[in-house]
C-alpha cells in the first residue's frame, strides 16, 4: 500500500465523519456546540488516526497505538450517538439505527485491521541482523 486512502478502514471512517458531521448540522441550535461539536470531533478523529497511525507504520508499535485510539474514537462517536437519540435532541431513529450499525461494524474492522498489524507488519525499529 502506498497511502492511507487506500485503507478500507480509512474510506469507511471518512465516509461516516462527513455524513455525521451533516447530521450534527441538523441538530437543535442548542447542541450544535455541545453534543453537535463532540460527535463531530469523535467522527473525524477515527480518520485521522489512522491516517497518522499509517505514517508511523515504519514503527509497528505506534501504528498499532493510533489504530487503537481509532477505535475508540469510533466507540466514542457510537456513545454520541446514543446520548443525541436518547436525549430527544436527534429524533431519527431510523438514521441512528444505521449509523450506529455501521460505526459497531467499522469497530470491529478496525479491531481486524489491528490484529493483521499485529500479525503480519514487520516491525522497522528492529535492528536488521547483519552488517549495520
Amino acid at each position: 500500500m502506498k497511502s492511507y486512502r487506500e485503507l478500507e478502514v480509512y474510506t469507511e471512517s471518512k465516509r461516516l465523519a462527513v455524513e455525521v458531521h451533516k447530521m450534527s448540522l441538523t441538530l437543535p441550535k442548542f447542541e450544535l456546540f455541545e453534543e453537535g461539536s463532540q460527535i463531530r470531533r469523535s467522527s473525524k478523529a477515527v480518520t485521522t488516526a489512522i491516517a497518522e497511525g499509517y505514517g508511523r507504520r515504519r514503527y509497528k508499535a505506534d501504528f498499532i497505538k493510533h489504530l487503537v485510539y481509532a477505535q475508540s474514537e469510533c466507540d466514542e462517536t457510537i456513545v454520541h450517538l446514543d446520548f443525541l437519540l436518547e436525549t430527544g435532541s436527534w429524533k431519527d431513529e431510523q438514521q441512528y439505527n444505521k449509523l450506529k450499525k455501521e460505526y459497531d461494524a467499522l469497530s470491529k474492522r478496525i479491531n481486524k485491521f489491528i490484529q493483521w498489524v499485529e500479525t503480519n507488519l514487520n516491525d522497522f525499529t528492529k535492528p536488521a541482523s547483519g552488517n549495520l
